[in-house]
């Protein structure tokens, strides 16, 4: 497992670092806030991200009258389609005051389809209230893992499913990889710890989850970022509102820019790696 050093990844931060560059997710990458699955490699940008969002809902088999918790949910996006394309009752938790407002806003008047600005640890909810779980990428920034696994098991009714979309450490790295690449990026990124998948596998079963499987997807989302690198540049280089705002020394997240490009890397390395978990309570 990567553990920076420095580190600077508290609920608090965590959530400012999302307000902060809320400008910027939405110019570059939209109201997805997570990576794209290339099936046939032939899909545009659009029809990968909702190829994740699908996948997702096939592992943790959402449908009609499922009831989904979607713990970090971002924009809410997928929240929406878990809702209007398979006809789930969900609830969205994000920690973003910006996003959660966004979420709200672009689902006024939608029937069961609720969002929470909370803690996903200090939730609130009912104990066995959800059929499914899912965590798409806010994984990493969960400080204690093994908690949040546990806060998930209590969430989900009998024979419930979680599903967990996440980056990944490689098993090996290069002491140079860790240095340069993984531990700046989780500094960058406020991401607490970075583990392998043995060590998410091993955490799952710790947690009394059963039938644990592992797909690791990296070759078929790893080209998100060079997607992102390339219109982030172009992003900047015509609007002068993200560009004053990334050059500013006075913004705490500016050196997002160059992480972008970090991610890229490490992706091109191989010490970065994607993949989905699922499980049964």
């Amino acid at each position: 497992m990567i553990i920076p050093r420095k580190s600077v990844a508290d609920v608090e931060s965590i959530a400012a670092h999302y307000d902060d560059l809320d400008p910027f997710y939405r110019a570059v990458w939209g109201i997805h806030v997570h990576h794209g699955y290339w099936i046939t490699g032939s899909e545009t940008t659009n029809e990968a991200v909702l190829n994740l969002t699908r996948l997702v809902a096939t592992h943790a088999r959402i449908g009609n009258g499922t009831r989904v918790c979607d713990i970090g949910c971002g924009y809410g996006a997928s929240a929406r389609i878990f809702n209007q394309q398979y006809g789930a009752k969900v609830t969205g938790i994000t920690i973003s005051k910006k996003q959660y407002e966004c979420a709200v806003a672009l689902s006024e008047g939608i029937r069961d389809l609720d969002f929470l600005l909370c803690d996903a640890l200090h939730n609130g909810l009912p104990t066995a209230s959800f059929d499914s779980v899912v965590a798409i990428e806010s994984m990493d920034h969960m400080p204690d893992k093994l908690r949040f696994f546990a806060e998930a098991n209590r969430l989900l009714d009998r024979e419930g499913l979680f599903v967990v979309a996440t980056w990944l450490a490689s098993e090996r790295l290069p002491i140079w990889q860790t240095n340069y690449l993984l531990e700046p990026i989780c500094v960058e990124g406020r991401l607490p710890n970075l583990p392998s998948a043995s060590e998410y596998l091993t955490m799952l079963e710790e947690a009394e989850f059963h039938d644990v499987a592992f797909v690791d997807m990296t070759r078929h989302v790893s080209r998100t970022w060079k997607i992102c690198a390339l219109r982030s540049l172009a992003r900047i280089g015509v609007d002068p509102s993200l560009r004053r705002r990334l050059f500013d020394r006075n913004f705490a997240n500016r050196v997002f820019l160059k992480t972008v490009f970090r991610i890229w890397l490490a992706y091109k390395t191989g010490s970065m790696r994607y993949g989905l978990f699922s499980a049964r309570k």
